[in-house]
């Protein structure tokens, strides 16, 4: 068979969204938080304040989080043409969301152990300079948010399709996570100072770990079925089985549709009918149905079976 023949048949396996913006300002957001989590890290121990402390570290496993990211985008560029991935890297985003998303319920349970240690045994604080401390974390923060949102907006005005992209998103929890971190210690340094409410400081600590374990179990909700090749929502399922039964006497006798790319999905099905036809006929059935990037369809001719009616 001639090569642009067999092109012509051949699925492509690139269900990567390439997202160059957002793989740069990850970059400058690592850098940003790993400076602040140094200073924060020394400012807490020499000023005896927990909370930057804690907030320090906080950021330091963040600063993992977003190495974990950045590697997810390279790996994906370099090996998006790669026979040793079977659908692609299309799911390396995916598990750098899912990798991440543990990294935060992580994050959230240390912080609640460090907080309910704090009830027990209170530390003095130099208050004046750790709340200025905290202060400079928050704003490096806030500015770490705007890099990372404005890279998500860049990421869909370049594509007709909008790709949900789970590395950024959890990219962008994890600054939102400092942020709260950040303005919790503030709340409760400036308590501290001004209305010796030092009971405050460890139980904004426990709040914080509860929103961001949220957080953590929403994005592993979101990740986790895409990794399992969980199957698409029954509706749709039923959808592309009625468009393909409606036509001759055509009758669905296996079918499978899952995720292989943040907003791709592949498809198996198995017709059985009377009156078999070409494989293009029947994809062509399916045009309007978007989300079926890679389709791959088989066709058994029945003898054995009375006629069905459609």
């Amino acid at each position: 068979m001639h090569k642009q023949a067999l092109e012509k048949y051949q699925h492509s396996h690139d269900f990567t969204p390439s997202n160059p913006v957002a793989e740069k300002r990850t970059g400058q957001v690592l850098a940003l938080t790993a400076v602040m989590m140094v200073i924060e890290i020394i400012a807490g121990t020499m000023l005896g304040s927990m909370a930057l402390l804690a907030d320090g570290w906080h950021m330091g496993t963040h600063v993992a989080a977003f190495l974990i990211s950045i590697f997810a985008y390279r790996y994906a560029r370099k090996h998006a043409h790669s026979n040793k991935l079977t659908f692609g890297p299309g799911k390396v985003s995916v598990l750098g969301g899912f990798a991440s998303a543990i990294t935060l319920g992580v994050v959230a349970l240390l912080m609640c152990a460090e907080s309910i240690q704090r009830v027990f045994n209170p530390h003095t604080i130099h208050f004046d300079e750790a709340i200025g401390v905290a202060v400079i974390g928050l704003m490096v923060n806030l500015i770490s948010a705007l890099l990372l949102k404005d890279g998500h907006h860049h990421h869909s005005h370049d594509h007709a399709h909008h790709h949900h992209d789970h590395n950024l998103r959890a990219a962008y929890m994890h600054v939102i996570a400092d942020a709260l971190t950040s303005l919790l210690a503030i709340v409760a340094l400036l308590s501290g100072k001004y209305f010796a409410w030092f009971w405050l400081d460890p139980v904004m600590g426990i709040v914080g770990a509860i929103i961001i374990t949220r957080w953590s179990i929403t994005l592993l909700k979101e990740t986790a079925p895409i990794l399992l090749d969980s199957s698409i929502d029954t509706e749709y399922l039923d959808s592309v089985k009625e468009a393909l039964e409606r036509s001759d006497d055509n009758r669905v006798s296996d079918l499978h549709i899952w995720k292989v790319g943040a907003n791709h999905y592949a498809a198996i099905i198995s017709l059985v009918t009377h009156s078999p036809k070409p494989v293009m006929h029947y994809k062509a059935l399916l045009q309007d149905f978007h989300k079926l990037s890679h389709l791959t369809i088989e066709v058994n001719m029945t003898t054995c079976m009375p006629h069905m009616e459609t």
